[in-house]
């Protein structure tokens, strides 16, 4: 979870990601974040996230993204 926030917190560092839980709802997260983060979450947790897993539900926090990505990691 540590590196996720790491990851977040390069693309808007005056977000607290910890608490925050509707990036996507709020717009703080657009499309091109969105694709640096699925960039992002290939090279440093070595998962691909399908296309079909890209929506709100899983971008709209840290949390629900971590769970994405240990969901993938285990398939």
């Amino acid at each position: 979870m540590e590196k996720l926030l790491e990851i977040l917190a390069e693309l808007h560092p005056e977000v607290d990601f910890e608490t925050t839980e509707d990036l996507i709802d709020d717009g703080i997260l657009d499309s091109l974040d969105i694709v640096s983060l699925v960039a992002a979450i290939d090279t440093e947790f070595d998962v691909t996230v399908p296309a079909e897993e890209i929506i709100p539900e899983n971008f709209n926090s840290a949390k629900a993204l971590f769970a994405l990505i240990t969901k993938l990691d285990e398939e």
